[in-house]
């Protein structure tokens, strides 16, 4: 259920959604979700001083319920 909000939530402002990827897996802190975009997206999910990240993490963090969960925004470009 996180999984695929979150993906709805990026896939509506980035200019490739057919890009948008985003995986699950267990971290040492409970579940960690991992958002894959385009190159060309990144500036735009990360936003102006990582407002539009750290406002995706909080709107994960209430669906969650309580329970922990991370938002990794994962640069693609990087080797």
């Amino acid at each position: 259920m996180l999984t695929e909000a979150l993906e709805h939530l990026v896939k509506g402002f980035v200019d490739e959604p057919d890009a948008v990827r985003v995986a699950t897996r267990p971290g040492r802190r409970g579940q960690l979700l991992e958002v894959r975009v385009a190159p060309a997206d990144l500036g735009r999910v990360i936003g102006r001083g990582g407002r539009t990240a750290r406002a995706l993490r909080t709107v994960m963090d209430a669906l969650a319920r309580g329970k922990d969960v991370r938002v990794d925004i994962v640069d693609t470009d990087r080797r």
